[in-house]
């Protein structure tokens, strides 16, 4: 067992306390807190008699405790309701040397208000109030860290009375923050801090350990077996019988390091324009560029030349043991046709790379691209196709001759714009590809994208019921096929389709998920479990003549399943059909549980699969809106009657960027790799860097799958820095092997590379869990 057997001097190196806990309560009772201090002291007492870990209790309102002699023989002390302005220099000097020593701190609601000239004391808390709700309230609390001893039994979404304290100063990000209160969920008052409202903490501190809760102002509350708990947990550490990472989501343990240099003048030698990244098992980082140039490189445009739209699509890869890159190899894509009107930009080019799952032996790599031979420059028309292309491990270079072409399909390139690319596997072999609709909403004043008139050469360029509510059509969907070793590919079982519906030929037996607009990232987790994440159409405010603005949206998919584009968004929220001979005139809204496709432009199955709901949905007026329905479930699309479900993110500008789902690799040695509180946290992301979302999210894994609310977001935004000197516009994120965040800055320009096109690193440099194993005292230590 560690730390001293009898009190002594304070000295670093030497915890203060003794083998058998003991915890000092510094309180005072002051009219009204009379009731709730004694109901705190006799629950720390309660506490501390609890096996299996124990700790004697010493309560006491004397300041004369604070001695260095006295305080030695504490393990942590509690400050509860100890009242205001009470040490004396001397005595706060000790308490100072005390926590230097080793020593623990619990402080408990009203402690915040303790020594309030003090700014070591303050520092020692993390913050001070700014004002409370008032009286008492029911609200929910949010338990984020499911790991921290104080917070691991507790359920993820904690309904509790309580007075909730409003910070002066947010401390998320100074501390190590393990529990929010949903603002949403009661009336906070005019101090208000927003969606990030934290209500426990921790931080290693000065060499001691600190824990602060503003719960426990109700007598009532200290009787709460889930808040006994929470204080336990807190004690467990503070008294050094129980280990926390207190640091994991301090933002100052985060480095973000810039991998690639910029391009040389007139060159892609570095990257090409940013569009997406694979790492292998070894480290090495594989990223693409979709088919621009450098800024200012001409671009062709006309439909008479046969090199229009000619573009680079390129394969880098930055090596971690020579931090250098090497060019891998250049596909000719049709994607470079620059910016503009969408009947002259294209998103097509090179827009998704998966490593074979055996990639180390055979070299295979699959890319998701448009060639620019399959253009018929005639019908407007393209081909899309995944390839399986070898990779010699010697050179690293690509050997475009290898190439197998596994599975293709017509995309129309009249018009811009929804290419998707993104493509994974799962633990069985299945390769997952993202498909955008191909289709622009700018003929349906960006709601849903379903006007039918607008074609050339016959095909519709505007109707998304001919793409992504479409059952035979591959675009605007998310694919599952297995790959076989001779290049072509099975179908697993479980996809929405088997080929066989209809007339036989109206279904898509490759179809997994219908109904996503432009699903450019998508990730697999260790489970098998599909994120995806969409851009949604262009209106900047609802309609209550045709229905939702745009959504961008973000999806757990656990089966296969039909998201809703162009019928429905977000929780099942309807748009209004559109037909012949005149699509300007609203007809029904869309039910979402019985689509029909009746358009023209339709040859897949009119029955569609009934919609499902998504995770997370924003517009440019807020996270998850939704507004009072009517008989029929339709939603009145009153900007004044919406509520914001999700108060945590916004769009404007927006495009949704799913990131990871992180897993702890607890074997691993690597010095830089994220810390386990991150562990099963889902990163959600977006391409802008203001309101937009950058944040790591808890899903409940009971109703993820079924378009479940996240419980719990902390933001990301001073971990993966935002702002032009940081990652502004983030265009694709993945965990390598060694822990560490890999991302794609896109640049600053558009359907080009520029200066601040880069790949990124964002390691962890943040101390082990404490305290350190030598100083746990019994079983802990054991």
């Amino acid at each position: 067992m560690a730390g001293p057997s009898d009190a002594g001097p304070l000295a670093a190196g030497s915890p203060p306390g003794k083998a058998n806990a003991s915890v000092l309560v510094f309180y005072r009772v002051d009219g009204d807190q009379h009731a709730v201090t004694r109901a705190g002291i006799e629950a720390i007492k309660a506490i501390g008699a609890q096996g299996p870990e124990t700790f004697t209790v010493t309560a006491t309102d004397e300041v004369t405790a604070f001695t260095d002699k006295n305080l030695a023989k504490y393990n942590a002390v509690v400050f509860l309701s100890p009242g205001s302005d009470r040490l004396n220099t001397m005595q706060e000097q000790s308490f100072q040397r005390y926590i230097k020593a080793g020593g623990g701190f619990l402080g408990i609601h009203d402690a915040a208000r303790s020594e309030p000239e003090s700014d070591w004391f303050t520092g020692l808390i993390g913050s001070r109030p700014a004002g409370t709700s008032g009286g008492a309230q029911e609200a929910v609390v949010e338990v984020g860290d499911r790991l921290n001893p104080a917070t691991k039994e507790l359920p993820l979404e904690w309904k509790r009375s309580d007075v909730w304290t409003n910070w002066e100063k947010n401390p998320s990000g100074s501390v190590h923050t393990v529990a929010r209160v949903r603002e949403n969920t009661y009336q906070p008052g005019s101090t208000a801090n927003g969606w990030d409202h934290p209500i426990s903490w921790c931080r290693d501190y000065e060499g001691g350990r600190s824990f602060y809760t503003g719960m426990g102002g109700t007598a009532a509350g200290f009787a709460e077996e889930n808040f006994r708990s929470h204080l336990r947990g807190a004690l467990l550490w503070t008294t050094r019988q129980a280990r926390a990472d207190c640091q994991a989501s301090i933002t100052a343990n985060y480095e973000a390091t810039r991998l690639t240099q910029p391009n040389q003048a007139n060159q892609l030698d570095q990257i090409g324009e940013p569009h997406g990244i694979d790492i292998a098992d070894d480290g090495k980082v594989y990223y693409i560029g979709r088919g621009g140039r450098w800024s200012g490189a001409p671009v062709d445009v006309d439909w008479n030349s046969p090199e229009m739209g000619k573009g680079p699509g390129t394969i880098h890869m930055w090596d971690p043991e020579t931090e250098k890159v090497t060019a891998v190899g250049t596909l000719d894509v049709f994607g470079n046709k620059g910016g503009g009107d969408e009947l002259v930009k294209v998103e097509e080019g090179l827009l998704g790379i998966a490593l074979d799952q055996d990639f180390a032996d055979n070299g295979y790599v699959y890319l998701h691209y448009t060639p620019h031979s399959g253009v018929d420059r005639a019908a407007h028309m393209a081909e899309r196709r995944v390839s399986r292309f070898t990779i010699d491990q010697e050179t690293q270079k690509l050997d475009t001759a290898s190439e197998k072409v596994v599975l293709s399909w017509p995309v129309q390139v009249h018009s811009c714009c929804h290419a998707g690319g993104d493509m994974e596997w799962d633990s069985k072999g299945n390769l997952y590809i993202a498909t955008g609709d191909t289709n622009s909403s700018r003929f349906s004043d960006g709601y849903s994208g379903n006007n039918p008139e607008p074609n050339f050469g016959g095909v519709s360029f505007a109707d998304a019921r001919r793409t992504a509510g479409n059952t035979n059509n591959l675009n605007g969907k998310i694919l599952r096929i297995h790959p076989e070793d001779d290049g072509t590919y099975t179908i697993p079982e479980g996809n929405l389709f088997t080929g066989d519906e209809g007339d036989g030929d109206q279904a898509r037996p490759e179809i997994y998920v219908m109904g996503v607009r432009n699903p450019s990232r998508i990730e697999i987790d260790a489970d098998d479990r599909l994120y995806a994440g969409w851009v949604g159409p262009d209106a900047g405010a609802p309609s209550t003549t045709w229905g939702p603005a745009k959504y961008d949206t973000f999806a757990v998919i656990t089966s296969a399943g039909n998201q809703g584009w162009p019928y429905c968004m977000g929780n099942s929220q309807p748009y209004r059909d559109r037909n012949l001979p005149d699509p300007s005139q609203p007809l029904g809204w869309y039910d979402c549980d019985n689509i029909k496709n009746t358009s023209p432009n339709n040859d897949g199955l009119t029955d569609l699969p009934p919609v499902r709901d998504n995770n997370i949905w924003y517009s440019p007026q807020g996270g998850g809106p939704d507004y009072p329905r009517n008989a029929d479930g339709v939603p009145s699309y009153n900007v004044d009657e919406a509520q914001y479900r999700l108060p945590w993110l916004k769009g404007g500008g927006q495009a949704a960027m799913t990131g990871p789902v992180y897993r702890y690799d607890a074997s691993s040695d690597s010095d830089v790799k994220w810390p386990e509180y991150w562990n099963d946290k889902w990163f959600v992301g977006d391409f802008y860097d203001g309101d937009q979302p950058r944040h790591a999210v808890v899903m409940d894994p009971d109703n993820a799958g079924d378009g479940g609310l996240p419980v719990h977001a902390e933001s990301l935004d001073k971990i993966i820095p935002v702002g032009n000197g940081g990652i502004r516009n983030l265009m694709d994120w993945k965990f390598g092997p060694d822990g560490a965040l890999y991302v794609l800055d896109y640049g600053r320009g558009f359907f080009n590379a520029d200066s601040a096109s880069a790949l990124w690193r964002v390691t962890y440099k943040g101390g082990p869990a404490t305290p350190l194993p030598g100083d746990l005292i019994g079983k802990g230590s054991q």
